[in-house]
C-alpha cells in the first residue's frame, strides 16, 4: 500500500532503481538526495554485493584533509606525492565501489580534494587514480530538508543528482522481515502505512510521525532507521520498566510514534507464547482485534520451521480469511521462509483450500 498520493513521473527513484543505475554507468557520479534516515547509505554493501567487487565507506562530513591524502617525499626526483589515504582502497588496483556519504554536508576543503573523483575519465585521489571499473557516487540530503547541504555549481556540473523516494509501508516490510525487525514494529507499519509517508506530500502536512522541517524542534520522527533503532529496544524490553521504554521509543521515533507503538507490544505481551500455539494449536485461544492479529501473523512468520510449519498452519486456520492471506503472502515471499512454506505439505493444502482469497 503506497501513502504518496502525488503522481511520479519519473521524478524519483528506489533505491534499486538508483542501485541500477550505478552499476551499469560506472563513470558517472550519481548524488543519491532524500530526506533522512531512509537508507540511501546501505545502498553500498547491496551495489558491491552484486558486482563481486570490495567496497569503501567514507564518511565525509567527518573527514579532515589529512584522512584524505598526505604529501610523501620522492628522495630520488626531489619531489613530492599525495597518497591516498587506505580507506579508499584505490592503492590496491582493482574496482571498488566508493561511496561518498554526506558529501554536500562537507567543509569546502574537504570537498575540493576529493574534487578529482568526480572527473568521468580517471578519477584519482592525489597520484592515485581509480581502477575504471569502479562505481564511484554521493549521498546527500534535499535542500529542503533543511540540514545543512549545500554544492557549488563547478561540482554540481559533474554530477548526476536523483532524488531518493521513500518506501512505502509494503517496501519496508519486505527489507524488515528479511532484517529480523521485531514483529511489534512490522505490525505497526503494517497497519498504519501513513508511516512512511514524505513530508513533500503536501497532504501530509498534519502527519504526527514523520520527519517535517517546517516543524519547530522535531528531534525524533519515524524512519526507517528510526524504526530499525525503535526494533532493538522493543526486542529487550524484558529488561526494563514500561516508563523506561517509552521514553526510549520517544527518543527513538517521536513522541507520537512510541504510544502508538506501545500498543502493538501491550498486544504482543498478551498474546499465547510460540510455545503454546505449537504445542495446542487448536486449543490456543486466537486474537480477534487487527492489530493483535497483525503481530501475531508477524511474529509467526519470523519464527516458524520447517519442524513447526504444520502445527502453525492449524492455528493460523483459525484466524480470519483475511489474516491467513497476509500470513500465506508474507510467508511466500520473505527470503529464508519460502523453501519452508513451497516444502510444507499443510501449507499446499491450504493454498489449495483458499485460492479465493489470495
Amino acid at each position: 500500500m503506497t501513502t504518496n498520493t502525488t503522481l511520479n513521473f519519473g521524478t524519483t527513484v528506489s533505491l534499486d532503481q538508483a542501485a541500477e543505475l550505478i552499476k551499469h554507468n560506472r563513470d558517472t557520479r550519481f548524488l543519491l538526495q532524500g530526506e533522512p534516515g531512509i537508507g540511501k547509505s546501505s545502498i553500498l554493501k547491496s551495489i558491491a554485493e552484486d558486482l563481486g567487487i570490495d567496497y569503501a565507506y567514507i564518511d565525509v562530513p567527518n573527514l579532515d584533509l589529512g584522512d584524505i591524502a598526505m604529501p610523501v617525499v620522492d628522495h630520488a626526483t626531489k619531489t613530492t606525492r599525495y597518497y591516498p589515504n587506505a580507506r579508499f582502497k584505490l592503492h590496491e588496483g582493482k574496482p571498488v565501489a566508493v561511496m561518498l556519504d554526506e558529501f554536500t554536508k562537507g567543509v569546502d576543503p574537504v570537498k575540493h580534494m576529493l574534487h578529482p573523483l568526480l572527473e568521468k575519465d580517471n578519477p584519482r585521489l592525489g597520484d592515485v587514480s581509480a581502477h575504471p571499473d569502479s562505481p564511484i557516487f554521493l549521498t546527500g540530503n534535499l535542500s529542503s530538508d533543511g540540514v545543512g547541504d549545500s554544492m557549488k555549481a563547478h561540482t554540481r556540473n559533474r554530477i548526476v543528482p536523483i532524488t531518493i523516494q521513500k518506501p512505502t509501508s509494503d517496501e519496508w516490510l519486505e527489507w524488515a522481515m528479511k532484517n529480523d525487525v521485531a514483529p511489534e514494529v512490522c505490525a505497526w507499519v503494517s497497519r498504519n502505512p501513513q508511516l512512511m509517508a514524505s513530508y513533500t506530500d503536501e497532504s501530509q502536512k498534519d502527519n504526527p510521525y514523520i520527519y517535517n522541517p517546517r516543524k519547530a524542534a522535531q528531534s525524533s520522527f519515524v524512519s526507517p532507521r528510526s524504526l530499525h533503532t525503535a526494533s532493538s529496544i522493543v526486542k529487550k524490553r524484558q529488561h526494563y520498566e514500561a516508563d523506561t521504554l517509552i521514553a526510549a521509543l520517544t527518543g527513538a521515533i517521536g513522541e507520537a510514534g512510541s504510544r502508538d507503538l506501545q500498543a502493538f507490544i501491550a498486544f504482543a505481551d498478551q498474546l499465547p507464547t510460540w510455545e503454546a500455539i505449537i504445542k495446542h494449536p487448536n486449543d490456543t485461544s486466537v486474537p480477534t482485534s487487527p492489530g493483535a492479529c497483525s503481530v501475531v501473523v508477524f511474529g509467526a512468520v519470523q519464527k516458524v520451521t520447517k519442524d513447526s510449519i504444520e502445527a502453525l498452519m492449524h492455528y493460523i486456520g483459525r484466524l480470519e480469511p483475511e489474516w491467513q492471506a497476509v500470513f500465506a503472502v508474507q510467508l511466500a515471499k520473505t527470503p529464508g521462509k519460502q523453501n519452508i512454506a513451497f516444502a510444507s505439505k499443510a501449507f499446499a493444502d491450504w493454498v489449495a483450500k483458499n485460492q479465493d482469497i489470495l
